[in-house]
């Protein structure tokens, strides 16, 4: 009997390999990746097959030609105006001589078709109460449309008040339109939009599966939160809809940032919420082009920024590419906040170069783990930088989930986007990137703010710690690249 098991076994194992030697290498991806997922297939035979199939493979062309066919709806003349604009040297005089600004505008404008937006008005919040009251005020204040997308959206007592106020305005003749990410809110049932369905709003998983617990784009998450409302009002950032981004949960208080944004900027938030929308919805739920929509706004403060987003569609990683940029480009220090720092070799690259040019370079990273292979992996990372001069703080007052980075005090971004290779290569993300000196050094002193809650992460600090968990940090980090 146990020899018909192993032989069994063994039948398996072999069949695996030779299946996942195949299938690894039919689909290019960089060797890094391809090792990591090897090292897995290999760890764990057949196992790790099953995981590859939900978690490892690459989205297919037809995705890709499909995601990458939704035009930007409102933004297509914005865009080649700026465009035009970058190759008058005249022109440029509009950035003051802020090479920042000039620079970074034209890379994304590039890369991103990315539009620069002046005169926006934008308020941060670092606590989710103070941003979900705010949210929901403004929901109820919605005349037109609510376009709401969330990587997770809980069907606990905050998501059902956020559904509650939904319903309400769909009844009150509101455009509602909710999407959600399909592995992100796994947890949520379907059945907790009904109510909003029957009062005419509409919700979508992203990459959400017909059949029950099969879902082959799991790898590929939506990981952005957007809401746009009346086109006039735009939230975006790190807090996802749920009790424990109130603080209520076994990770504690919840620290993050989020952006609440008046002015034209938000009509990038909307276009890139219809091309979600519309990659993944019916023929008859798909969205086109209204002036309602995008209606052009006054001036009402005085941030220029760039709404910038990246994805696994396309092989830019455009997110990534404006953050080695805002490195290369810093003269006095970058601050760093992230609750997964898991650098590739570009991003690891770039910082090293720019703490060898004498740069402060300042990362914070939580105190506890919410993913515990994922901050393994942190710790590895946060240690080889600080080896090298960094200043690595540890977040001891709740769980420090905000990304965010600021240079010099006059360039800042904040959004959804980890510093980890999974933020920029698989998974779809958004990012603001705030040319104003008042913003910037606004969250620079968030950062100095938060520091003193911190407990400094030095040599001794990695030194003492077990050796066993010293194992864990390196063997986590094999996995870094599919992370």
């Amino acid at each position: 009997m146990w020899d018909t098991i192993q032989q069994i076994f063994l039948i398996l194992t072999v069949i695996s390999t030779v299946v996942s030697i195949i299938t690894i290498f039919r689909q290019p991806r960089d060797i890094a990746a391809t090792w990591a997922w090897l090292l897995v297939l290999i760890l764990f035979p057949v196992f790790g097959l099953v995981l590859y199939f939900f978690f490892g493979r690459k989205m297919t062309k037809t995705r890709i030609f499909d995601m990458k066919s939704q035009k930007a709806l409102g933004m297509e003349e914005l865009v080649d105006v700026q465009q035009a604009l970058l190759t008058d040297d005249r022109a440029l005089d509009q950035f003051n001589g802020n090479i920042y600004l000039q620079d970074l505008a034209t890379l994304f404008l590039q890369s991103d078709e990315s539009i620069l937006t002046e005169h926006n008005k934008i308020k941060f919040f670092y606590d989710g109460k103070t941003k979900f009251q705010a949210l929901k005020e403004d929901l109820k204040q919605a005349k037109d449309h609510i376009h709401m997308l969330y990587y997770i959206f809980r069907d606990d007592s905050l998501g059902e008040d956020i559904l509650s106020i939904l319903t309400e305005r769909a009844k009150a003749g509101i455009e509602v339109l909710v999407l959600y990410d399909a592995w992100g809110s796994a947890k949520t049932k379907d059945k907790s939009f009904d109510e909003l369905h029957k009062a005419g709003g509409r919700s979508i998983a992203f990459f959400g599966s017909k059949i029950p617990l099969i879902n082959f784009h799991l790898n590929h998450r939506n990981h952005r939160k957007i809401v746009v409302i009346d086109g006039k009002i735009g939230y975006v950032g790190g807090f996802n809809v749920g009790n424990e981004y109130l603080g209520i949960g076994k990770l504690g208080y919840w620290r993050d940032t989020h952006l609440r944004i008046e002015g034209n900027s938000v009509l990038s938030l909307q276009s890139r919420f219809f091309i979600d929308w519309n990659a993944v919805a019916s023929h008859q739920d798909k969205r086109d082009y209204q002036k309602r929509y995008f209606p052009i706004a006054k001036p009402i403060g005085n941030s220029t920024m760039q709404i910038v987003t990246s994805g696994p569609e396309s092989e830019k990683q455009q997110i990534k590419m404006g953050l080695i940029k805002m490195i290369a480009m810093a003269r006095k220090y970058i601050y760093i906040q992230t609750p997964y720092f898991i650098p590739d070799e570009s991003l690891l690259e770039a910082l090293r170069i720019a703490i060898y040019s004498g740069i402060d370079v300042r990362i914070m990273i939580p105190c506890k783990p919410d993913h515990p292979i994922v901050y393994r992996a942190t710790e590895y990372y946060a240690k080889l930088i600080e080896e090298t001069g960094a200043t690595i703080y540890i977040y001891t007052h709740g769980f420090l989930h905000s990304k965010m980075m600021v240079v010099d005090g006059e360039i800042a971004t904040v959004g959804t986007s980890n510093f980890d290779v999974r933020s920029f290569k698989l998974n779809f993300e958004v990012n603001t990137f705030i040319y104003d000196l008042k913003v910037t050094k606004e969250l620079a002193n968030v950062f100095i703010r938060d520091s003193r809650y911190c407990r400094i992460a030095d040599h001794y600090y990695f030194k003492q710690q077990s050796h066993w968990r010293k194992f864990k940090q390196n063997f986590s980090r094999l996995f870094s690249p599919i992370l």
